[in-house]
């Protein structure tokens, strides 16, 4: 901590990711909501249990990821029911291909109590869109600084 200078105070500690990313700062959001003043997910894998009967995603991500099984705390919707999750900003670009899944979480969020700010633009699941919405995430992070 003293080496990067990094806030140990909750109220000061943000996590995002991007992709796969998105889906581990939702996570580490939704398990331990006393560390984070906010998260964000750009693209995020949302729905796991959905990608994992995926035929073509099955031995990649149910294999390699998470050794043909998600755990209770590794599923994001189940990890919704009773959360007190700080703040989330959702965004996914319209013409990616997990903009369905990243629609029916922010749904799933919102209706088990939780705040939630969203950027579903136009775009893929690529950089272009990113360094778009980088900005954003930024900004929604500094409105949560005390």
């Amino acid at each position: 901590a003293n080496f990067l200078k990094v806030s140990t105070d909750p109220a000061k500690t943000f996590v995002a990711g991007l992709s796969m990313g998105g889906y581990g700062a939702l996570k580490l959001a939704l398990n331990f909501p006393d560390r984070y003043a906010a998260a964000a997910s750009l693209s995020g894998a949302v729905d796991m249990a959905t990608l994992m009967q995926r035929e073509d995603r099955k031995d990649e991500i149910g294999g390699r990821v998470f050794g043909g099984a998600l755990d209770a705390s590794e599923d994001l919707h189940g990890l919704l029911a009773g959360s007190a999750a700080p703040p989330l900003w959702i965004g996914c670009g319209t013409e990616d291909l997990l903009i369905e899944h990243n629609r029916r979480f922010v749904d799933a969020a919102r209706e088990a109590g939780l705040t939630v700010t969203t950027d579903f633009s136009p775009g893929e699941h690529e950089w272009g869109l990113w360094d778009a919405q980088l900005p954003a995430v930024l900004d929604y992070f500094a409105v949560h600084l005390p």
